[in-house]
């Protein structure tokens, strides 16, 4: 059985920082930014290294049926992604991080779940079920090193 991995707030992945955080704009903030400018862009650049610290990050909350919906399939398909469960980092910055993913995705779609593959916004439930259907979920997750069959 797969066991999916929840990092807790602080804690870093061995392969943290190694992706390029790939669908996250990650530019470098210069001092002349405002401050709240440069604090959004921390926190962009927060969801980018947790992002690429796993094959597949998975940003949750833990009462939604959706975002058990999305590890399940993840699950299923022996995929073990890392889960940050915003709902509980919530001292540490997790309506900021919920916030920024909600800003990445088309307008409409619920803050969460919102998946990562090889450290790329995949996207939220829709995208993940209709590349599951379609056949497209497997391949990318082969592709990042999620899976190995």
């Amino acid at each position: 059985m797969m066991r999916m991995e929840v990092v807790a707030a602080g804690e870093s992945n061995s392969t943290a920082g190694t992706g390029s955080g790939g669908g996250v704009g990650s530019a470098a903030v210069s001092s002349s930014s405002p401050p709240s400018e440069a604090a959004a862009m921390a926190v962009y650049e927060r969801v980018a290294r947790m992002a690429s610290g796993n094959a597949v990050v998975v940003f949750s909350a833990s009462g939604c049926c959706m975002c058990h919906v999305v590890k399940r399939l993840l699950l299923g398909l022996g995929v073990g992604p890392a889960v940050y469960e915003l709902d509980q980092l919530a001292s540490t910055g997790g309506r900021e991080i919920q916030a920024a993913l909600a800003q990445l995705l088309p307008p409409g779609q619920p803050p969460v779940p919102v998946v990562f593959v090889g450290g790329r916004l995949l996207g939220g439930v829709e995208k993940v079920m209709a590349c599951h259907i379609n056949g497209t979920l497997v391949p990318l997750l082969k592709q990042a090193g999620a899976l190995w069959l």
